[in-house]
């Protein structure tokens, strides 16, 4: 069973004193209805579990009153034996709840009374196009946790790599101290297994129980082409092919040499006006990420960031490299990337640093500098340059020699290398991304 980072929240949640009722929202498939009933089943006397879009006649318990009585009275007598209220025992568990409005109205009412907890699981929670809007948000009276696939942490748990040799790499990145080369070895190869298997809990537990790439790769398209099924699906009618061509674009976007998305590229001559509204729908549903370009190197970034001028990331690395041709997996777990290994790499980071939380922002101008990256880290801005086994981060080398114009006194590398420090620039090899935490 693979270990997730959502148990420790939900226990936290669990244990907070007068606690709303919760909101886990994630893309579909990264596993939030098997975390929240195993978390549910370990620490509760009674689950009561409905499942909106399994059963649409679930939402009719909650067409009429919603006092918190009165569906209790509904859920007892359409689930006999299966709907067990004990006050401070039981949890409702409210499975994609976007499917139902009026159940996520329904919260405030739970909150009010407090004798239950609620948890609700939505995938498409704010899409447009996609159901109803609740009559009412429940503002105040729930609390909304973002959950994504597996981080490159969990995937080195489910992989066997303990706690110890983690806080191992941590204590040796703090004091600068080259990791040892049979370890060092091993974190590559993991980081490139993760490259290409990302973190799709179907793909990941395939990945871990058999190692048979091809069954891994079948799982993802098969997850890519569910999204694409859920664009035609729910999106409005006028939406739907554009939506379609917007996602199919994404591999040939991050392709180019200025990885700046362009709607020209998704059909030519498109503009803005035509498909802003597409890729918002694809951001809203956690398929992707957005990177925006800030006018200049300071805190705060996002007070810096150009809203119109931005990269979009794949939130999942390994479902973004099963959008490539054929043998691409191959080649990466050989550690050949050609001619898209910045795509790759850059894709890869933007999925570590966007599944911890982070905002991603990079630095653009049109005189020639470009910085993969601009992050806040241990509250200075700090610039990322992304490498493969080979680059000088010049842009990188020019903006640390000016703070007086650009305000950074500090870098970090991540590439094929062990760690190293050459002035202000840190080198950290690729898999110690997801060890820069510090805000």
């Amino acid at each position: 069973m693979l270990k997730r980072k959502i148990t420790q929240s939900l226990i936290d949640w669990k244990n907070s004193s007068d606690h709303k009722p919760l909101i886990i929202k994630g893309c579909r498939q990264c596993g939030k209805t098997f975390s929240v009933m195993d978390f549910a089943k370990e620490y509760y006397k009674n689950v009561v579990y409905l499942n909106f879009f399994e059963n649409p006649d679930y939402a009719s318990v909650f067409a009429g009153s919603l006092e918190v009585d009165n569906i209790i009275m509904l859920l007892s007598a359409l689930l006999p034996g299966g709907a067990v209220f004990e006050a401070g025992k039981t949890v409702l568990i409210l499975d994609e709840i976007q499917d139902c409005p009026e159940a996520r109205t329904a919260l405030k009412f739970f909150r009010t009374d407090g004798r239950f907890d609620v948890i609700g699981t939505g995938s498409l929670l704010g899409v447009k196009g996609y159901g109803k809007e609740p009559k009412s948000i429940p503002v105040g009276s729930e609390t909304v946790i973002d959950m994504y696939p597996l981080d490159f942490e969990e995937f080195l748990w489910a992989n066997g790599i303990t706690e110890q040799v983690i806080d191992l790499l941590k204590k040796n990145m703090e004091t600068q101290i080259p990791i040892p080369e049979a370890l060092h070895s091993r974190m590559r190869q993991l980081l490139l297994q993760y490259t290409v298997v990302g973190g799709m809990p179907d793909a990941v537990q395939t990945f871990v129980n058999t190692k048979q790439m091809d069954e891994v790769l079948r799982i993802q398209r098969n997850i890519v082409r569910s999204y694409e099924d859920d664009m035609v699906k729910y999106a409005e009618r006028k939406d739907k092919s554009c939506i379609r061509e917007c996602f199919q674009s994404i591999s040939k976007q991050l392709g180019k040499e200025n990885k700046k998305f362009q709607y020209s590229v998704v059909k030519k001559g498109s503009t803005a006006l035509r498909y802003a509204g597409s890729l918002q729908w694809i951001e809203d549903a956690g398929i992707v990420v957005r990177c925006y370009n800030l006018s200049i190197t300071e805190l705060p970034l996002d007070g810096n960031a150009e809203k119109d001028v931005f990269k979009v990331y794949m939130q999942d690395c390994g479902l973004f490299v099963s959008m490539l041709e054929d043998g691409t997996q191959y080649d990466i777990l050989q550690g050949n990337l050609f001619g898209y290994k910045g795509a790759i790499l850059e894709n890869l980071v933007a999925d570590i640093f966007a599944k911890m939380g982070r905002k991603l922002y990079y630095f653009h101008k049109d005189s020639g500098l470009e910085v993969d990256f601009v992050i806040r880290y241990k509250s200075e801005c700090t610039l990322v340059e992304v490498k493969a086994a080979t680059g000088n981060a010049k842009s990188t080398k020019t903006i640390l020699r000016h703070p007086e114009k650009y305000h950074v006194a500090s870098a970090i590398k991540l590439g094929d290398y062990n760690i190293g420090e050459s002035g202000q620039m840190l080198t950290l090899p690729l898999y110690m991304a997801f060890l820069l935490r510090e805000f």
